[in-house]
Formats: C-alpha cells, structure tokens, sequence
C-alpha cells in the first residue's frame, strides 16, 4: 500500500460473505489484504492468526467477566420483571450493533478500531473523540477489573493487607499479561479465564439456594429479604442499574480489534452470535437466581453473596479469569494506541527497539491510569455504570447507529418499510443520547451519595468496599 498521511483513510473494496463450499479467490483475498493493518504475506511479526473458535472465546472472556457480578445489584433497583427485560432488550440490541459494526469493518477494512469508523462516516473530529472515548471506556474497564482482583486477594487472605496494596499488586499482573503483543498468543489465557469465572459464579448461585437466608442478611430475627416482581425506582436508581445491565453486553467495541487479527475476518459474525447467545442466556439466569435467593442482601462483586466459605471458593477458582479480564481491557486499549502511534511505520511488524519500547509504554502507562481511577472509584457497580453511560452508550448505541445509515442511506427514500428502518436507526441514536446523559447523571449522584453515606472510605482507602450490598 501506498504511504499516507497520518490518519488518512483508503476506501477499501466491499466484500461479501462466501457461502459454504465456495472456492475463495485468491487474487481477491491478496487485493484484500493491501487494506488490511496487518498484512499476511511479509516478513515480520504476523499478527493475523486468530481462528474464529478463538475469536469467539476472547469475545465471551471480553463480554462475560465483571458484568456478571454487577447484574444482581442491578436487579435490586429494577425488580425482577424490569430487570429480567432490561437483560433481554440490553443483549439483543448490543448483539445487532455488534454485527453492524463488524459489517462495516468488513466493508471498510482499513478500518483497526472503532474511532477509525468514525473518520470514514464523521471525520478527524469524530475520530478523536471516539478514539478518546475508546481508551477511556477500556481503561475504566480495566480498573474494574483490577478492582476484582483486588476484592478476591481480600477475601483470600481475609483483608491481610491494605486494599490499596492488593490494587497495586493486581495491577502488576495484569500489565504484565496485558504486555503480550498477540491476541492469537492469549488466547489460552481466555479459555482458563472464561471456565474459571464461569464456574465460580455457577458456584455462588448453587451456593445462595442451598442457604435458609442470604448471608448479607441478619443472622437472627426477621428481615426484608427485598425481592420484587416489579419495580419503580427513582430516576437516579433507575438509570445507574440500566446503565449497569447495558454495559454488561456493551464492550463489543472491543471486537473490531480482533478481527484486523483473525485469519478469515468474514468470520466474525459466526464468533459474535456464538458468544453472545452463551453470554445472555447465562445473564440472565444467574441473574435472576441470585436476586430470588438474595434480594436486596446481594454483595456487590456478587461472588460474596453465598457466605465467606463459599466467597472464598468462588474468589479462588475465579481468580484467573478476574486477572484475564483486566488483561484483555488493557490490552485492547493499549493496541488501538500503539496502532496509532506505528500504523503508517515500518515498526508496526517488526521485532525492533521502537516496536517494543512503544507496545510497553502503552500497557505500562494505561495500566497505570487505570489503578489511579479504580482507587478513586472504589465501589465496583459505580465504575462499571459510569463506565457504560460515558463511554459505551456513544460508542455502542450512537456511532453503530450511524455507521449503519452511512452504508444504508438508499433506505431513506425507498419503500415504507425500509423507511422506517431508516428511521428507527435514528431513534436507537436518540435512546443512545438519552442513556448518555441521563445516566452519567444518575451515577455521579449515586456516587455523591455513596461518600456522603461513607460507603466509599475515601480514595485510595484501605477500606474493604466489597461486602456493600443494594
């Protein structure tokens, strides 16, 4: 390909999905690869060996780690109707507009990351802003992720030491994961990641049922279990647990970089319904049984709701999965910077001083953001609500919205139903800015309240914050 200036984009040639036993051209799959970011046919480090098995497993690990332990908590404010829908209607629509996005990366595959989407259908001026929004979303998610680990040395060792020290040490780990260049090279991590978390939520909500009353609750006596079929919440409430549920599903952003690294990049659709069909139908169910059995005494991380004995089971064996979603946050931003800063250089490939100087600078200085934002937001469903509605309500609702009238525009003027196809693009942009602002809004309240309250101990306080409760 031929130099460009920083930032310039080439259109790509469309391409279209191969159907089973077509013979793929091979002329056509090498012009192809002249627009992808990481080329196949040259010496150098090849990045492009990620299957679509593999793709489908780090998109579970990436989408099915700290907001499943956030969802319980969630519910307390919804009710279980209220909250059981807001899964549903959350899953659904993250799951179209992460094949939306994945379509027009195929179409456009110049395109590394979603703040390149934008300067194909808004400018420089949108790419910024949405690469900004991209680092901070996935930087937010990694001190959530620090934050879990960080609540799971705690509970192991029964709070031996200083919260902000076991922070510290989990930060260590998960740049020193983080540090490997490849997805295709973590991958293994995200299958022990994604088992382990699995299991040990399967454990707490085995371990809720088998209990006369949640562990959180008074250990004699009468007590308000809190459970509701529905509902009504005030605004603040209501819009921090929606924003929580959303985000649970919403880091699809966090795909487009993988498939610049996969084999076949038109596989990507089948890795997306693979992931997101598990993900959901385990939301939900894991969901809705922990609340049953726990009401508003859920803990939040929800690994402690089943009792100290089992906390510590479930905190053990899920240990590595915790650590290897920080890890792929942190991963994820630091490639879309160090992309950016070698993309048009000839260090982007190769084993040099520049390559690694700058891939390790990344992940060194993210991550260490990261643990400065997790110690001032100590309260684990706070950061991941804040996370959703400043970050992934723009970037997973507003600019696929977009991104799909820009290659649909023919829609606009074409029959009824397309019309109102069109259009109903445009309102999904609308509910975007809705949960954007009206969210932000509501956490940052929440969060006033919390150190009002004294929930928070203040930032970077020893305080243990993982036993608060809805």
């Amino acid at each position: 390909m031929d130099e460009k200036k920083a930032g310039e984009i080439e259109p790509a040639p469309r391409t279209t999905s191969l159907t089973h036993g077509d013979v793929e051209d091979l002329h056509s799959l090498k012009a192809e690869d002249e627009f992808e970011v990481f080329k196949t046919g040259i010496d150098g480090v090849q990045f492009r060996l990620v299957g679509w098995p593999k793709a489908s497993v780090i998109f579970l690990k990436v989408i099915f780690a700290t907001g499943v332990l956030s969802i319980p908590t969630a519910m307390f404010s919804l009710g279980a109707v209220g909250g059981a829908f807001s899964v549903i209607g959350w899953g659904l629509l993250n799951t179209y507009f992460a094949i939306v996005q994945g379509n027009f990366r195929n179409r456009h595959a110049q395109c590394h990351s979603i703040a390149d989407m934008a300067l194909v259908v808004g400018g420089p001026i949108l790419k910024e802003i949405c690469g900004a929004l991209f680092i901070i979303a996935y930087v937010l998610c990694t001190g959530s992720g620090i934050i879990g680990v960080a609540t799971a040395l705690n509970a192991l060792s029964e709070h031996a030491a200083c919260t902000v020290w076991w922070a510290f040490l989990s930060t260590a780990v998960i740049i020193a994961c983080a540090s490997v260049r490849k997805f295709e090279k973590i991958g293994w991590l995200t299958w022990a990641g994604f088992i382990s978390v699995y299991v040990a939520v399967f454990i707490v909500v085995i371990g809720v049922t088998t209990r006369s009353r949640p562990a959180a609750a008074p250990a004699t006596g009468p007590y308000d279990l809190g459970y509701v079929v529905i509902a009504y919440p005030t605004f603040i409430a209501g819009m921090t647990a929606t924003c929580t549920i959303f985000v649970s599903s919403a880091g699809t952003s966090a795909f487009l970089p993988v498939i610049s690294e996969m084999t076949n990049p038109r596989d990507y659709n089948k890795a997306v319904y693979v992931c997101m069909g598990l993900v959901q139908a385990s939301y939900l169910t894991f969901a809705l049984v922990v609340y049953r059995w726990c009401g508003k005494w859920v803990t939040n991380p929800s690994l402690g709701s089943a009792g100290p004995t089992v906390k510590k089971v479930a905190y053990g064996i899920g240990l590595i999965g915790l650590i290897v979603s920080g890890c792929l946050y942190l991963h994820v931003a630091a490639k879309y910077v160090f992309v950016r800063i070698l993309r048009n250089s000839v260090h982007l490939q190769k084993n040099s001083l520049v390559h690694w100087g700058t891939w390790l600078s990344c992940t060194v200085i993210l991550g260490s953001v990261a643990f400065i934002l997790a110690e001032a937001i100590p309260i684990f469903s706070y950061l991941i609500a804040l996370t959703g509605s400043i970050c992934f309500a723009p970037l997973a609702i507003m600019l696929p919205g977009w991104l799909w009238l820009h290659d649909h525009s023919e829609y606009r003027n074409a029959g009824v139903l397309k019309m109102a196809i069109y259009y109903g693009h445009w309102l999904l942009i609308l509910i975007g800015a809705f949960t954007c602002v009206g969210g932000t809004y509501g956490v940052i309240e929440n969060i006033k309240i919390a150190y009002a309250d004294g929930m928070i101990g203040g930032a970077f306080s020893c305080a243990d914050n993982s036993n608060t409760h809805g």
